[in-house]
């Protein structure tokens, strides 16, 4: 007994082994993190942060050009802007835009995203050739689309011997505006379908064939067991594709209709691009342009909500 409450104190009283050489020296990684992440840190407030704050400043001056001294004009800017009738027909066409544009396109992309997964013949080709459009510029694309929409364009050479009218799709007021939407959606849905479909891929066919052989349809397992699994991921899409058509439509506008017939195709991002490069209003232009930004935090924070009331 006494052998062994000596052994015990002994073992007690015994100081522990020092760490071997150069590990307890080392600085934990989350005291060092901050000099790794400081060069991405001054990168995003110079590149990010900073032209958010420009577009504040200028937004609240009246600056009719780079080579004029901007004076200090308040709040009459966004005056200007919501008494302006060109804003206004703007915003309906953004909204037109994203209201029917975003569901079809985000609808389709699942759609093909799960024929896809079914792994079809020729599947991996497909995929390929879904992401094409993601490739070309957008130049490219415009000039593709004007040979197929203007009035001696491929479109009209199809409608005409079925005995159909062919019309000047992109110098007509009322469906000018459905020919941006068809352009944004040929650009927009193979790019997300190959993305939906790299998450509906975690799937396992084990258990889709098990579904299968319950009598489960196709619907039944689009809906039932690959919606839930990427529904969250579908949210992160959907809100990527939102803001491309909100803040980049203007280079599609630009390409093919320079905002008309008129107003039709005039949309924020175009009438924020026309008044400070061609009109060169840098400060209404700015106005529009903070109120873009503002749209695009609140459009986001409803995708996100629409998207948990569907849990």
């Amino acid at each position: 007994m006494t052998a062994l409450t000596d052994v015990a104190s002994s073992a007690a009283t015994t100081p522990e082994p020092s760490p071997p050489p150069g590990r307890g020296s080392r600085t934990p990684l989350r005291e060092r993190f901050p000099g790794f992440a400081l060069p991405a840190l001054v990168w995003y407030a110079v590149f990010m942060i900073g032209p958010v704050v420009a577009m504040v400043l200028i937004g609240f001056l009246s600056w009719p050009g780079m080579l004029v001294e901007p004076g200090f004009a308040g709040l009459s800017n966004f005056g200007r802007v919501f008494a302006d009738e060109k804003f206004w027909a703007a915003a309906g066409n953004s909204a037109v835009q994203i209201v029917i544009g975003l569901p079809v396109m985000m609808v389709l992309a699942f759609l093909l995203a799960f024929y896809v997964v079914q792994k079809p013949r020729g599947h991996k080709v497909m995929r390929y050739l879904l992401f094409i459009p993601a490739l070309i510029s957008a130049p490219a694309t415009a000039m593709v689309f004007y040979a197929i929409l203007n009035p001696d364009g491929l479109l009209n050479g199809v409608l005409r011997p079925l005995g159909l009218d062919g019309t000047a799709w992109l110098a007509n007021p009322s469906t000018a505006l459905g020919a941006i939407i068809a352009v944004e959606l040929w650009s927009g849905i193979g790019y997300s379908a190959v993305l939906i479909a790299a998450r509906l891929d975690s799937v396992a066919p084990e258990i889709v064939q098990a579904a299968r052989i319950d009598g489960a349809g196709d619907w039944r397992i689009a809906w039932g067991m690959y919606w839930p699994i990427a529904r969250d991921f579908i949210g992160v899409v959907t809100m990527l594709q939102f803001l491309s058509m909100l803040f980049n439509s203007a280079q599609t506008v630009l390409l093919l209709t320079q905002g008309g017939p008129g107003t039709s195709t005039t949309t924020l991002s175009y009438l924020v691009y026309r008044k400070a490069f061609v009109e060169t209003d840098l400060g209404y232009s700015q106005a529009v342009g903070l109120i873009l930004f503002v749209l695009g935090l609140l459009g986001m924070g409803v995708i996100r909500r629409v998207l948990r009331a569907s849990h």
